[in-house]
């Protein structure tokens, strides 16, 4: 990925903060591969519409022995955890065709999907945008400029690891 890809990938940080986000979350996956265990690989689905953030945060996830699903609008995620069944969903709000508030409130109203935990991953950082995560069932809400350790601390947390 060049330098370049990775300034667009993360709304308002700096070229700076994007370049060293990248360089301890590369530094970190190979740390978390090297000590590797023969537990369930757990299934992440990340809901995304900007393909950089998408790459960026599955390569990270598989760094650390995940395995990641994509979908880039929210039908198409919405239709993937429903018959994918992750372990858990990263799910952006401003989304194609269904918004991710929509989405969370579909998945935590079925009785069949209410127990994947979601993460709301978003640039909407207002507080209003918060409760209404609450209101639709999100179980995290993680805003956009994002440390990559605090997302791995907030699934690991979700998953009981």
């Amino acid at each position: 990925m060049s330098l370049e890809t990775k300034d667009n990938l993360l709304d308002g940080a700096s070229a700076m903060e994007r370049t060293n986000i990248a360089q301890r979350m590369s530094v970190q996956g190979k740390a978390a591969s090297e000590e590797k265990t023969e537990k369930e690989t757990k299934r992440i689905l990340i809901i995304e519409d900007t393909e950089d953030i998408v790459m960026l945060v599955k390569m990270y996830l598989e760094s650390h022995c995940y395995e990641v699903l994509t979908a880039y609008d929210g039908q198409e995620g919405l239709e993937k955890a429903k018959t994918e069944k992750p372990d858990l969903i990263i799910l952006d709000l401003m989304l194609p065709k269904i918004n991710g508030y929509k989405v969370c409130g579909l998945l935590k109203n079925d009785a069949r999907y209410t127990k994947i935990p979601v993460i709301l991953f978003t640039a909407k950082a207002q507080e209003k945008d918060k409760k209404l995560g609450e209101e639709v069932g999100a179980d995290a809400y993680i805003t956009k400029p994002f440390e990559p350790e605090i997302l791995l601390a907030k699934i690991k947390e979700l998953l009981k690891e």
